[in-house]
């Protein structure tokens, strides 16, 4: 095995170790700037909701609350209307979805799934979570949920959800009495629920690290030809002119020239000693032939 190919298989399994490794890395980073591009966009749509309810409750409530006594009108909710103005948005984006789950919801369609029970249990066990985000796999790929805690501290929610008798009678009629009622003060009733999916952000991610490993690899390329070509002409050309000029002393020809030395490097040395015995050969032949 030749010089040169000792020198490119090293360099090349330095290479490929020194490439797996950095592509962990950067998968590792690429994923996580995934994730929180991900958590920015389910942020921006929570507070969007937030925003309806904020709205809802301050502006259209007391618009309507005279009419209340005649028939319960959902729009007052502020529940109803954040999830009914964010459906919209669900209609463009329907992988992005926006939900105020709840244990016991007063409208039916709000009950929470298995997975969004479980978010709110954990808000129920842990009353310093002020935040949930965890990926989920589905069958349409990974999301990103992201949920905050809906606790009971207005008094003025007992108003409707304590009993069904002290409950509005248009509300009770609209939805029954079985639902939304039992609700306890700074308890956890539900949780705001944003799932994003993930696909969007990971394929960037992967478009992004396959950019990297072929701009890596390209770069290494264009090095290991610049180290062979330098390897030639100052290391390897040098040799094999030396050994040629050594092989024909040993020949026993008298009118090997001398190598022609440049510069100071370690080929330069062994030319200079190359010479050196060469003379030195020399001097041996005249002084056998002297004598």
């Amino acid at each position: 095995m030749g010089l040169r190919t000792k020198f490119n298989l090293v360099m090349i399994t330095a290479f490929l170790i020194g490439l797996a490794v950095a592509t962990l890395l950067a998968w590792e980073i690429t994923t996580e700037e995934a994730k929180r591009q991900m958590l920015s966009e389910a942020t921006l749509l929570m507070r969007s909701g937030t925003a309806v309810r904020s709205y809802t409750s301050k502006e259209i409530g007391p618009l309507i609350s005279e009419q209340m006594s005649v028939r319960f009108l959902p729009h007052s909710v502020p529940s109803w209307s954040a999830q009914t103005v964010l459906k919209d948005v669900h209609k463009d984006f329907p992988d992005y979805s926006y939900k105020e789950a709840a244990l016991n919801p007063t409208n039916p369609s709000d009950r929470a799934t298995a997975w969004e029970a479980d978010i709110i249990n954990e808000f129920k066990r842990n009353s310093e979570l002020a935040e949930f985000v965890a990926t989920r796999d589905t069958p349409a790929g990974q999301f990103l949920t992201f949920a905050r805690p809906f606790r009971l501290t207005d008094r003025a929610c007992l108003a409707c959800h304590s009993t069904p008798a002290s409950a509005p009678t248009t509300m009770v009629d609209l939805y029954g009495n079985s639902n939304g009622f039992g609700w306890v003060m700074n308890d956890v009733i539900g949780a705001q629920i944003v799932s994003v999916p993930m696909s969007v952000a990971l394929t960037r991610a992967k478009h992004s690290l396959l950019a990297f490993v072929a701009a890596l690899s390209a770069v290494f390329a264009g090095m290991l030809i610049i180290l062979n070509v330098l390897m030639h002409f100052f290391i390897l050309k040098p040799m094999q002119e030396i050994t040629a000029l050594a092989r024909d002393v040993s020949a026993g020809k008298t009118d090997v020239p001398e190598y022609k030395v440049k510069g100071r490097d370690e080929i330069a040395s062994l030319g200079r000693s190359f010479n050196l015995m060469h003379r030195s050969l020399q001097n041996a032949i005249r002084m056998l032939e002297g004598a």
